[in-house]
């Protein structure tokens, strides 16, 4: 199986505040990596780093073999970033909002084939602030896609949707990796994560705490003696999550 990305070592200080502590792991090409914790745990801070909107302090990260430090250019033209609030101009067209993309990624993208990917073929008149959630979303989704990327990072992408809308997303986001793409996603949905990811590092005061598959830690978590009262399931990676940080999902 081959490694993607590479971070050993990863550390972010803020003056004396140490938002992410040496962490180190591998991505493999072609999976759906999650990376969850709690709100201040340190993973979206590491996923910036990765993605090269933040400068580390310390340690290595290495993308499809190219160096963090000395080619980040070449990392920024290989993944796609999809953000959990995107700038989109509101009163443009999606046909015009891909166009815009193909002129600043230089790209020719055929902007109906995107569409048509992400189910909006015919929305491709609307305007973006005529779209629902989940629509805005997956097309928020499509326009990662632009530059063919190797990578792209999710950020909490299904926040705030119906439970339909996030079904669709889920499909979406399995489509995607069946073509060939590496996909990174956080989320402080469990069972999103169980899921989508076919393995999930828990990351809680700047340190993974966990990195396996869904199966094995919530197998894990059963074989240590745990077990849910009253209900059908012995434990699922909700339970995990909460067992190896010591509380529930904080609020931001």
């Amino acid at each position: 199986m081959n490694t993607i990305i590479q971070v050993r070592n990863l550390t972010k200080k803020y003056g004396d505040f140490e938002a992410v502590k040496g962490i180190s792991f591998d991505v493999y090409e072609g999976e759906i990596f999650g990376l969850l914790g709690p709100n201040g745990a340190g993973k979206s801070t590491t996923l910036e780093i990765i993605e090269t909107l933040r400068e580390k302090t310390s340690g290595e990260v290495f993308v499809n073999g190219f160096n963090l430090d000395k080619q980040p250019g070449d990392i920024k033209r290989i993944i796609g970033v999809q953000l959990q609030t995107s700038g989109f101009y509101p009163g443009l067209n999606l046909l015009d909002l891909i166009n815009l993309f193909n002129g600043l990624y230089n790209e020719k993208a055929d902007a109906m084939e995107l569409l048509r990917m992400v189910n909006l073929e015919d929305k491709a008149k609307s305007k973006f602030k005529e779209l629902s959630g989940g629509q805005k979303q997956r097309f928020s989704i499509a326009t990662t896609l632009i530059n063919h990327p190797k990578v792209i990072f999710l950020d909490e992408p299904t926040t705030g949707l119906d439970p339909q809308a996030r079904r669709n997303l889920w499909e979406l986001i399995k489509d995607i990796r069946s073509k060939g793409t590496t996909v990174i996603i956080t989320t402080h949905y469990m069972d999103e994560a169980e899921y989508l990811c076919d393995r999930i590092a828990i990351i809680d005061s700047g340190k993974i705490i966990s990195l396996d598959t869904p199966d094995k830690m919530i197998d894990d978590l059963v074989a240590s003696g745990f077990e849910r009262p009253k209900d059908l399931k012995k434990a699922s990676l909700e339970d995990v999550f909460i067992h190896l940080t010591g509380h529930a999902i904080r609020e931001a």
